[in-house]
Order: structure tokens, then sequence, then C-alpha cells
């Protein structure tokens, strides 16, 4: 029995609403774990929805996002948000909280791409950003164009 015969075995009133199985049959591991600047950042789950998932550090400065929503195309995104505390730079003596935000989005039409292409294509950008020591990413965060 295949991963879609299980799925269709176990959440029928699922598929005849048209779900698409992606949503129904896999998830991300529990805990997930992003490296920011050497250091390793346990997320456990702390959210878990139809097509989306959430996981955060426990002191809540790191949040990993996965999503999933489809249409006439689907979309796949992925979404690290990161907070610090720092020196407010018009008084000194007070520290506020900033934050950022950066994310993949792999956006397909529902058919013509298989996963492998479209991981070919991610890879591709990715690679891109990160080769050279990353020379691409700091010129793209250096506004550069």
């Amino acid at each position: 029995m295949g991963v879609l015969d299980l799925v269709c075995h176990h959440y029928p009133e699922k598929v005849s609403q048209g779900l698409p199985v992606w949503r129904l049959a896999m998830a991300f591991a529990d805990p997930q774990s992003v490296t920011i600047n050497a250091v390793a950042n346990t997320l456990p789950r702390t959210s878990s929805g139809v097509g989306s998932g959430v996981f955060t550090k426990d002191d809540g400065t790191v949040r990993l996002s996965v999503a999933h929503s489809s249409g006439k195309r689907t979309r796949h995104t992925v979404r690290i948000d990161f907070s610090k505390m720092a020196p407010n730079p018009l008084i000194s003596a007070q520290n506020i909280l900033y934050s950022m935000s950066t994310y993949l989005v792999v956006d397909v039409p529902v058919t013509g791409f298989s996963i492998a292409e479209q991981k070919q294509i991610v890879d591709a950008l990715t690679g891109y950003l990160t080769a050279t020591s990353g020379s691409k990413t700091t010129q793209l965060l250096g506004s550069e164009n």
C-alpha cells in the first residue's frame, strides 16, 4: 500500500473534499534545527494546521514556519523570523526589540513540474546565493542589482 492509498484509506472525507494529498500525508520532524551565526537553535513544533507548521525557540527569538497553499498555482513557503534586543540608536541606555524575516517561496503550476524539477530550481537559487562564501547574498543585502 502506497502513501496515496494510506491517505485515501485513513482520510476519505478529506480526499473526497478535494484537499491535496500533500496537506494530509506528511509533516516536518519535531523538533527542527536552524543554525544562525554558527549557533544551532532547536525549534520544537509550536503550531500545526492544515498545510502549515510552526517551530519556535523556547525564548521566542527564532521561528521557522512552513506553509503550503493551492489554487490555480501551488505555493510552498519556508520562513525564518528572528528577533533580538539591541540598543536604541536614539537613547543608548534603552534596549529595543528588533526583528527581521527571510523566506523562500516556491510558486508552481498545479501540473507541469515534477518535485525533482522543482528541487533543481530551488537548488539553483540557494546555490547561487551561497556560492563564493555568500557573496551574492551580501550583494543582495547591500541593495545591488
